[in-house]
């Protein structure tokens, strides 16, 4: 196992950028950065048909930079940009769904998960990773408080994996992977300054190699 394996690593949720060509070349240099495990592409506020022209110029750029790209909600997007996997962050019934239909052709996992009960719920369906947070929920440089200890706890318990949603700052990872959570989950803290997004992931990277817990130790 490699020293990034047996570490918490980086997931990037895509920023909301609704020009394809703008957002593609940024998620380019931002994966310039280092290791990321994988992308999740939201649709935000965009059309059906806009969203299927952003992911098939997103997918294509996730998975060359050796990151699965995951598109949030939309079976048929995830289809037709051959995208690697969906991520569910409705309820319990549409994950169970989208597993059973999908799984294990696709990565599927998903989140909305806001106490314990809903947690194991989620996690009796079997999903490949559980999301804790909101894919916009960075609204402080910190990540949640809540997130955190949800994470920790599953963490402690459960082997399904799970992603912690991140903050602001780019040092929010540490506090991610301390919990023991497999993955941090970063938005703005990399896309807010698009010019700086390689070097956000380079730093995130760095923290995470210096100062993460080894996973499984």
């Amino acid at each position: 196992m490699s020293t990034i394996e047996a570490r918490c690593r980086l997931v990037l949720i895509a920023p909301e950028i609704a020009e394809p060509d703008e957002a593609a070349r940024i998620m380019a240099d931002a994966l310039k950065g280092g290791d990321v495990a994988s992308v999740i592409i939201p649709q935000y506020g965009l059309d059906d048909t806009a969203f299927q022209k952003l992911a098939e110029k997103l997918v294509p750029v996730v998975q060359q930079a050796g990151a699965a790209a995951l598109i949030s909600g939309d079976s048929r997007t995830a289809g037709r940009a051959k995208a690697d996997g969906l991520h569910i962050a409705g309820g319990v019934e549409k994950l169970g769904e989208a597993i059973e239909k999908f799984t294990p052709k696709l990565i599927v996992g998903g989140g909305n998960a806001q106490e314990r009960h809903r947690a194991l719920e989620i996690g009796e369906l079997g999903p490949d990773y559980i999301f804790f947070g909101k894919l916009d929920g960075d609204i402080k440089p910190e990540a949640h408080p809540k997130n955190l200890a949800l994470g920790e706890w599953w963490a402690s318990l459960i082997e399904i994996p799970c992603i912690v949603m991140g903050g602001t700052d780019p040092a929010s990872v540490l506090d991610i992977a301390e919990t023991g959570a497999e993955f941090a989950a970063l938005r703005l803290a990399v896309f807010a300054e698009p010019g700086r997004a390689a070097a956000i992931v380079q730093e995130a990277n760095a923290i995470l190699d210096q100062k993460a817990p080894r996973l499984g130790v």
